[in-house]
């Protein structure tokens, strides 16, 4: 849902605005509203993140974050996972992990819903390649495909269940194939 504001508004204006559930994004100066996850996005969003955290982060190689809030390159998106290697994971004066994250992920996943457009999510993922973005999947759970998205490099399709997914260099432990991503939603 795009919510056009009565005036334009510019990225430090919409980043003052109050967060809306679900999560607004800001792309081209609009105002755009994520649809709500619905059953399959949500299994597949929630089993990405721990498989992913159970693969980098026991080593601190990196960490994948669920719908956080990444502003860069004059847009803010929420990507479905955002995954960050370590030593880019932005740290308040504590050393703890901030609040505020003002780059591009490593890595970006997006799970496309019912009613979202597959341009839209797929210029996020290409806004974030021509920024320090390593690798971005869209994952399609209607058609029970990925396409896979490195910098650089021609666009991958995969839809055989064997198909073993790409994951970027930092994360090289991790084997997951097309089955199993939508095998989570048979459990």
């Amino acid at each position: 849902m795009v919510r056009t504001p009565s005036k334009d508004i510019n990225l430090a204006e919409f980043l003052m605005l109050p967060e809306t559930k679900p999560a607004s994004e800001y792309i081209d100066g609009q105002i755009i509203q994520k649809p709500m996850p619905q059953g399959k996005h949500s299994i597949i969003q929630g089993e990405m993140v721990s498989i992913i955290n159970l693969s980098v982060k026991p080593k601190r190689i990196a960490r994948a974050f669920p719908e956080l809030q990444c502003t860069f390159g004059g847009r803010s998106i929420v990507p479905d996972v955002a995954v960050f290697s370590w030593e880019r994971i932005p740290r308040d004066e504590n050393g703890q992990v901030a609040n505020v994250f003002q780059a591009a992920p490593d890595w970006t996943i997006e799970i496309l819903s019912p009613d979202q457009r597959q341009t839209k999510v797929t210029k996020n993922i290409l806004h974030c390649l021509n920024y320090e973005t390593q690798m971005g999947w869209l994952i399609d759970p209607e058609e029970q495909t990925v396409f896979v998205y490195i910098r650089n490099r021609q666009p991958v399709m995969l839809d055989e269940l064997k198909d073993l997914l790409p994951v970027p260099d930092f994360a090289s432990e991790l084997k997951l194939t097309v089955g199993d991503l939508f095998g989570w939603l048979l459990e």
